[in-house]
């Protein structure tokens, strides 16, 4: 069953369905930084004991707690373009976002008004209480991973950006078929810290410096103005164009949001210990939504859309709920394979 996105309320039945006309290249307040060959395979972590989670920025990410995580090798950057293309094209999948809803899923609305979409960020020209998700996110017609802002867009000469759209079924299948997996938040967590310890960034404990930015996050005034300080201006960056962290990993911080395995509650109570899990999906709720009865997964590392006035959570303890149901075109992911290498 495909449930419809609830960050407008439900909107994909009556509003914000038409195709996004706007296709032409985001224009970035200053040259993007070239970046080297794109950084590839895998690392492999030994595990060990960390300190999860944070204390006195969002009360979702605590309380602390020491928890330990097994051998696992983790993708360098996050799945790219041109990757989950290969992958398509060897299996021929279709994501969530290319299919359309099923009508028996949404009584008394028009079968018609249902079709394949996805979630876009279309920013907004006035929102002064910033409260109003509606007014910076469209759910646009023909969206998709090929498609990132809707039908006249286009991947062309983006292979090396992460791929989006993906929802976490689209995801899980992907790592599948590289007989992998998704990563626990656990898992996540310690490999964004690259050995860090309670440090509260990914490169440590200095913000990132304007004029040379660690990250590609939001600069400026959310959600009207980005001033793209970074090199790119409300848009993904290219896989591996900022500083890896101490394990090697890129784009740990920023970018796009990375979904994992574990369902979303606020806070973390499951027991310390080893390899540690999410609560049961029984017990996965979003308190954003009083009487939701749908379930999310944690997504982690914050995206592109992450600003320090508003959302700051580009850092390794950060999560947010995603919805599993929907993509949308600041959330990617990346894979794991449990074990020594």
């Amino acid at each position: 069953m495909r449930i419809l996105p609830p960050v407008l309320g439900g909107a994909l039945l009556l509003a914000g369905c038409g195709a996004l006309d706007a296709a032409a290249p985001v224009e970035t307040a200053k040259a993007a930084a070239p970046c080297a060959a794109q950084p590839a395979g895998e690392v492999a972590l030994p595990g060990g004991t960390f300190r999860m989670g944070a204390a006195g920025v969002r009360p979702e990410e605590g309380p602390v707690r020491e928890v330990a995580v097994g051998p696992f090798s983790i993708d360098r950057t996050e799945v790219t373009n041109a990757e989950f293309a290969a992958f398509v094209a060897a299996t021929g999948y279709v994501t969530l976002a290319e299919r359309a809803p099923d009508p028996k899923d949404y009584p008394g609305v028009d079968p018609s008004r249902l079709r394949p979409s996805s979630i876009v960020f279309t920013g907004a020209d006035a929102d002064p209480e910033r409260n109003d998700p509606s007014r910076w996110w469209r759910v646009v017609e023909g969206a998709d991973w090929r498609h990132p802002q809707g039908p006249k867009s286009s991947i062309v000469g983006k292979d090396r950006d992460p791929v989006v759209h993906v929802a976490y079924e689209d995801a899980l299948a992907y790592a599948r078929w590289r007989g992998r997996d998704l990563p626990t938040e656990a898992e996540w967590e310690y490999a964004a810290r690259g050995g860090l310890k309670d440090a509260r960034y990914s490169w440590g404990d200095e913000p990132s410096d304007p004029q040379r930015p660690k990250a590609n996050y939001w600069q400026g005034v959310f959600p009207a103005v980005d001033t793209g300080g970074d090199g790119y201006k409300i848009r993904p960056a290219p896989v591996g164009c900022f500083a890896a962290n101490g394990y090697g990993l890129y784009d740990m911080a920023g970018n796009v949001w990375e979904w994992t395995r574990d369902w979303y509650k606020p806070g973390h109570d499951a027991p310390e210990g080893q390899d540690p899990i999410g609560p049961d999906v029984s017990e996965a709720f979003d308190p954003a939504e009083p009487g939701s009865t749908l379930p999310k997964h944690v997504i982690k590392g914050g995206s592109f859309l992450c600003a320090d006035d508003f959302c700051f959570r580009y850092r390794p303890p950060a999560r947010q709920p995603g919805p599993p149901d929907t993509g949308a075109s600041h959330v990617g992911f990346r894979t794991v394979r449990r074990g020594q290498p």
